[in-house]
């Protein structure tokens, strides 16, 4: 069965910088989707950032330009570096992954940031 171990997060000021990590095991990591998603409070969960199986990347357009997704498959980590925060980037970021077929999805357990001043 799949796991995904997110780290990292915390409390930033506007301008600031967060790295968060997700560690996975149970599933051929470098062949799945791996991909970060955001929930901010009283808003629904979007996608944030994606690693494509061939190591190509996508990003929401807020985000573009300031948060960078990477991935080690030997160390089957995926890590999302997020840079000039700001206020809205505030919420619960989740580590996710499915497979090509994407019948199914493993999330973890989320981990908070907050940009405030």
């Amino acid at each position: 069965q799949g796991q995904l171990v997110e780290s990292g997060g915390g409390s930033v000021q506007p301008g600031g910088s967060l790295q968060l990590h997700c560690a996975a095991s149970g599933f051929p990591f470098s062949s799945y989707y791996m991909s970060w998603y955001r929930q901010a409070p009283g808003k629904e969960r979007e996608l944030v950032a994606r690693i494509r199986p061939n190591g190509t990347t996508n990003y929401a357009d807020s985000v573009k330009g300031r948060f960078t997704s990477s991935r080690d498959i030997e160390k089957k980590t995926t890590v999302l570096q997020m840079d000039n925060l700001k206020p809205e980037d505030t919420g619960v970021y989740y580590c996710h992954s499915m497979p090509l077929e994407r019948t199914f999805a493993y999330w973890g357990q989320g981990t908070q940031v907050t940009v405030s001043s």
